[in-house]
């Protein structure tokens, strides 16, 4: 399977109407801290936006609702993995994104069969308290041995830069958080993202 190279991720429908228009075809919704109902609302507002523009949605977590909605895509980090129903994920017809921090979360992702693999963080990040410091570029190369023809996402720090120094390496997908919604021209940035990968 082939995903777009650029994979922003963002945390509402808002934010993913602002991407949309400018080619982005492949968008990660990650809502942290919602009540469900709120959850639904953006979920199917997302999924809408993205049928509308012939992008892919993917649903951080909430694998449940990503069901109801119709939604073809959710990503799992390995806690969410300890509670998720992945014969009803899969039973939905939803491709599948696993996030991974070392050899053995490696390898747990690798027996669910995952439609791609996270590897994170490669550069030190913002965007929440890590137990695991930067993986670094090698890493990305030793991950894509081991995974494959699955495609491998880089995230963690990641610049238009440092997206080539990734990609470069081997990764497949380059992610990116902070650097688009913390900038002072997230249009302009997501652009230069667009023009590398």
């Amino acid at each position: 399977m082939r995903l777009p190279r650029f994979y922003p991720i963002l945390d509402s429908a808002d934010w993913i109407a602002r991407a949309l228009p400018l080619g982005v075809r492949l968008v990660q919704l990650r809502i942290k801290d919602r009540p469900d109902d709120a959850l639904r609302v953006e979920i199917a507002r997302a999924r809408d936006l993205c049928r509308q523009f012939g992008a892919t949605l993917v649903v951080n977590d909430h694998w449940r609702l990503a069901i109801d909605l119709g939604c073809g895509f959710v990503h799992l980090g390995q806690e969410d993995l300890d509670h998720a129903d992945l014969p009803a994920i899969r039973a939905a017809g939803l491709r599948l994104g696993i996030s991974t921090h070392d050899k053995a979360e490696l390898d747990r992702a690798l027996a669910c069969a995952p439609d791609y693999v996270a590897l994170g963080p490669v550069w030190p990040t913002i965007l929440k308290p890590m137990k695991w410091r930067e993986q670094g570029v090698a890493r990305l190369a030793a991950w894509k041995a081991r995974v494959g023809n699955i495609p491998l996402c880089a995230i963690g720090g990641l610049t238009p830069d440092r997206a080539r120094q990734a990609l470069a390496a081997g990764a497949d997908m380059a992610a990116a958080v902070t650097d688009i919604t913390l900038n002072p021209d997230p249009a302009a940035r997501i652009r230069e993202w667009l023009d590398i990968t």
